[in-house]
């Protein structure tokens, strides 16, 4: 099977420091991919469309990954709803409208699974988009997503622009966000108990009822998804122009939580403070399309979450610096 980019082109990865971005800019270079850009805030701007719009005009990149965003968990986006937002809606409009006015071949969005209705039907095929109400406790950063994918599909029809969209579920992994209030529901769980497991505390109190289920990918797994569409699929006009990227398997938050106390050495009990937020039932994706295209995860959660609990306590320990 011919490959839709090439090892010479220039590809640009906005948000390579981040867990996603780093992983793909990991994945790319293992694939033979030597003419990487990546640029730091002090170079480009991407809330600001003239700071984007010129160093597109400079670089020309080919094949653009856009895996930048704002991100946090239920707390941040519950507090900072206009930053969600704005701060999203601005980067995708600056980099995907720079990408096709400055010539880029191919672009790759990273949306989230988190745009789909908090009731869709379970597992969550591509076409639940926009046929119900949203979570509303992540609905701000949902609603961002949705309009890069919309524009996307937009450029495509309108002026032929080559811009895909991969919805990932929930992402966990090397280079994640641990801090205590921004953080998702994995990377939290990580912290938590590793801090209570270091103060010697007899109990860990979690939000919620622990019944809702959740799906979980592997950061480095969704890298290797990201490369392959980018490489075989391209979607004809009356298709879909996005994919949901996950296992297809989900257990309870509940149960999830006992798998973190095991893998950091926590040994209290786990309580359940049921007037917090729950927030979607359930959330699993049906990743029925991608796989026909023939790729499908290969982390299994147990051994991707006791690789990246070790790493975390490892960094900890040493003191060398994680994303807090």
């Amino acid at each position: 099977m011919s490959s839709l980019i090439n090892p010479s082109d220039r590809i640009f990865v906005a948000g390579h420091r981040g867990m996603a971005g780093s992983a793909i800019v990991r994945r790319l270079e293992q694939g033979g991919y030597t003419h990487l850009l990546t640029a730091n805030r002090q170079t480009i701007d991407l809330t600001d469309p003239l700071s984007t719009a010129a160093w597109f005009a400079e670089q020309r990149p080919e094949v653009v990954v856009l895996a930048a965003a704002k991100v946090g968990g239920i707390q941040a986006n519950a507090s900072y709803p206009a930053d969600f937002l704005l701060d999203n809606l601005k980067i995708q409009n600056n980099v995907i409208e720079s990408a096709w006015r400055h010539g880029a071949r191919r672009l790759l969005f990273l949306g989230s699974s988190c745009i789909y209705p908090k009731f869709a039907e379970q597992p969550i095929r591509e076409e639940a988009l926009l046929t119900g109400a949203l979570e509303p406790t992540n609905e701000w950063y949902a609603i961002a997503k949705i309009a890069g994918i919309e524009l996307c599909r937009a450029l495509r029809q309108q002026h032929g622009f080559d811009a895909i969209s991969l919805m990932p579920t929930n992402l966990y992994g090397p280079g994640d966000n641990y801090h205590a209030t921004n953080s998702h529901v994995l990377p939290a769980l990580i912290r938590r108990f590793h801090e209570a497991t270091v103060a010697g505390a007899s109990s860990v109190t979690c939000w919620g009822s622990g019944s809702p289920r959740r799906e979980f990918l592997h950061v480095d797994d969704l890298a290797d998804a990201a490369v392959f569409c980018l490489e075989h699929w391209q979607p004809s006009d009356t298709d879909l122009q996005f994919l949901n990227v996950g296992t297809g398997t989900d257990l309870p938050i509940r149960d999830l939580a006992e798998l973190v106390a095991g893998a950091v050495g926590f040994h209290g009990t786990i309580e359940w403070d049921s007037t917090k937020p729950d927030g979607t039932p359930r959330k699993l994706l049906d990743v029925g399309r991608l796989a026909a295209l023939g790729w499908s995860a290969r982390i299994p959660l147990d051994q991707g979450l006791l690789a990246t609990a070790s790493d975390y306590v490892q960094r900890q320990r040493s003191g060398q610096e994680v994303r807090l």
